[in-house]
């Protein structure tokens, strides 16, 4: 299924998404052809009654300061997304809402199912869990872009695939298959020596599938050498220069609390480039 229908999650509080991840998914967008719609929430601060009796400051006022706060980020990043779409020419829309803080994933994640993919940001220093609610709670593969510093514009020339013989991986694929047709070069990276790979395949049969789309492909074959799996992958798209990293997420959710794989923990705590995430 081609994507046509994408999604931008766009945070307001505590601290506003960088604008630079709004060029960016405008730029992915753009490179697929697709209609980009970006909900950002006026976030509100919810204070149990018992708390606003004992306590000598007026939290209240507090409360209501902050929602001010998250509102006018909100309308600021909406705008920004406004110009950008429209300087790129793509069909779009916004989309504001009004929650209370620890509902903003929730209302991703129901806004994530309606599209074929959603984009969201992660930094360094904000919690993942907005990341981790729309992987494992949207259906739809997930790109997730880094908060950094950008040297340039963003791009789809080189894409690298974590393929290891899994299901998981196999749905990455398939969900990625978009992307993979419109990147210049795309590159089968298995890990070896990391597990155990259960099968009696090699990468070339992916690898000929990728082809009669159409798709350019390398193969590439790397030692663990006792790293971890986060770090070989991320090693491997660098020397790439990768521009997309795609791979299946390991993990389930517990109560709100994510039990993550090894690479999809490691690699979304930090991601070094943008990975299109598929569960």
């Amino acid at each position: 299924m081609a994507i046509k229908d994408v999604l931008l999650t766009l945070t307001s509080y505590p601290e506003p998404t960088p604008v630079s991840v709004i060029e960016d998914a405008v730029s992915f967008a753009s490179s697929l052809g697709a209609h980009i719609a970006a909900i950002a929430c006026e976030a509100r601060v919810e204070i149990p009654g018992t708390l606003l009796s004992s306590l000598l400051v007026d939290v209240a006022a507090i409360a209501a300061g902050e929602a001010r706060k998250s509102l006018k980020n909100a309308q600021d990043l909406l705008a920004s997304f406004e110009s950008a779409a429209q300087r790129a020419g793509l069909p779009h829309e916004t989309i504001l809402e009004r929650c209370v803080t620890y509902k903003v994933p929730d209302t991703f994640v129901e806004y994530s199912r309606h599209r074929d993919l959603t984009i969201i940001s992660v930094s360094e220093s904000y919690d993942q869990w907005y990341a981790e609610s729309v992987i494992f709670g949207s259906g739809k593969p997930t790109l997730v872009l880094p908060e950094r510093h950008r040297t340039k514009s963003f791009e789809l020339k080189t894409v690298v695939v974590a393929w290891d013989f899994s299901r998981t991986a196999a749905r990455a694929i398939a969900d990625a298959m978009p992307v993979l047709e419109n990147a210049q070069r795309v590159r089968v990276v298995t890990v070896f020596n990391e597990k155990a790979l259960d099968t009696r395949h090699s990468a070339e049969e992916v690898a000929k599938n990728l082809s009669r789309h159409g798709i350019d492909v390398t193969v590439d074959e790397v030692d663990a050498a006792a790293r971890p799996i986060g770090e070989v992958l991320e090693s491997h798209a660098d020397s790439c220069s990768a521009d997309v990293l795609v791979m299946g997420a390991y993990g389930h959710s517990r109560l709100r609390e994510f039990i993550l794989g090894g690479a999809t923990r490691s690699l979304l705590a930090r991601p070094p480039l943008p990975i299109l995430f598929s569960h």
